[in-house]
């Protein structure tokens, strides 16, 4: 049995009716058992409603209350949320759909909020408490504005068009991801993330306002980072912070739970180099050979302050990555201070010409 009639629907009081259409309609995508209340004219379900894939453009002109299971409308033509239930006990989906914004969506939801693959530009209207994952990437999202403030799982944002995070949960209890936008800025972003935080291919030059506890991975490729100064001080698992434009690693976390990747950077010295990494210290692609940089790096290793480490390592070190270091060996000779000095120039002018 589908649906009950406990409200006196058909009583001469009752001020609304549902249509045979809008009857059949909820038998069918109701899994569990529906019932009207003719005073509100809300329906509650108990049980899961999957409105999914019909092609709809409205939910029929059915306005629903609470749900105590799963509500699902995604992958169809709605351009607004208006009927969508006051609160949903399990997951809340209308992804790939038209939606320009999310007004009329249910205040409270149990478990997932998908509202991925729509034309959002505003989060205003979105649940303020998600028991467990809010996923709104793939929109043309400028601002967080309106996002819940509780997240007991993962935030994806990734893929719009925010240049800030302001309106970001300040707790996330699983992953947060805010890759492929065009933020210039941290600052608004949660500071505990349970798992991992990717702020990859944006538009960074500062990780100022990051996370201070990222419980998983922390990856900031693939900015214009010149510094790393506001960077998490604790990173569970990997650090990856490759292709970007740093010189040294000052503000770099002082531990890694296991690989620390800084590739392909402009790196000239270790000053600021985290004090454990658990595994792999990537720093291959820089100005200095990454032979050097993993010689002076093992020294660090073993307690060996980095300045005393590349001492002993600047005997055995390629011409070139001498040129590069010398101006951080304030002891040396002075005619070998006056030669680098002399290299110095005579590559200055040769690349101005």
């Amino acid at each position: 049995m589908k649906h009950v009639l406990p409200y006196a629907l058909f009583e001469a009081s009752a001020t609304v009716a549902l249509t045979q259409e809008q009857i059949d309609w909820l038998d069918e995508c109701v899994d569990g058992s529906w019932k009207l209340n003719p005073q509100t004219g809300l329906v509650d379900v108990v049980g899961s409603f999957d409105c999914g894939e019909q092609g709809l453009t409205d939910l029929k002109g059915v306005k629903f209350g609470d749900v105590s299971g799963d509500f699902n409308c995604y992958n169809n033509q709605l351009t607004t949320l208006k009927g969508s239930p006051q609160s949903v006990g399990v997951d809340f989906w209308c992804n790939d759909n038209q939606l320009t914004s999310l007004v009329g969506a249910p205040q409270s939801v149990g478990e997932d909020f998908d509202c991925e693959r729509n034309q959002l530009t505003s989060l205003e209207g979105a649940p303020q408490s998600v028991g467990r994952d809010f996923n709104c990437y793939n929109n043309q999202l400028t601002t967080l504005v309106g996002a819940p403030q509780s997240v007991g799982g993962d935030f994806w944002c990734y893929s719009n068009h925010l240049t800030t995070l302001e309106g970001a949960p300040q707790t996330v209890g699983g992953h947060f991801y805010c890759y492929k936008n065009q933020l210039t800025t941290l600052v608004g972003a949660p500071q505990s993330v349970g798992v991992n935080f990717r702020c990859d291919d944006n538009e960074l030059t500062s990780l100022a306002g990051a996370p201070q506890t990222v419980g998983g991975h922390f990856y900031c490729e693939d900015n214009h980072l010149t510094s790393l100064v506001g960077a998490p001080q604790s990173v569970g698992e990997d650090f990856d912070c490759e292709r970007n434009q740093l010189t040294s690693l000052e503000g770099a976390p002082q531990s890694v739970g296991r690989d620390f990747n800084c590739y392909n950077n402009q790196l000239t010295s270790l000053v600021g180099a985290p004090q454990s990494v658990g595994q792999s210290f990537r720093f291959d692609g820089n100005p200095v050979s990454g032979s050097t940089l993993k010689d002076i790096f093992a020294l660090m290793r073993k307690g060996i302050a980095y300045q005393q480490a590349l001492e002993k390592c600047w005997p055995k070190m390629k011409g070139k990555d001498r040129e590069l270091m010398y101006k951080q060996m304030p002891n040396l000779p002075p005619e070998e201070t006056r030669k680098y000095n002399a290299l110095a120039t005579y590559a200055n002018i040769k690349n101005y010409l």
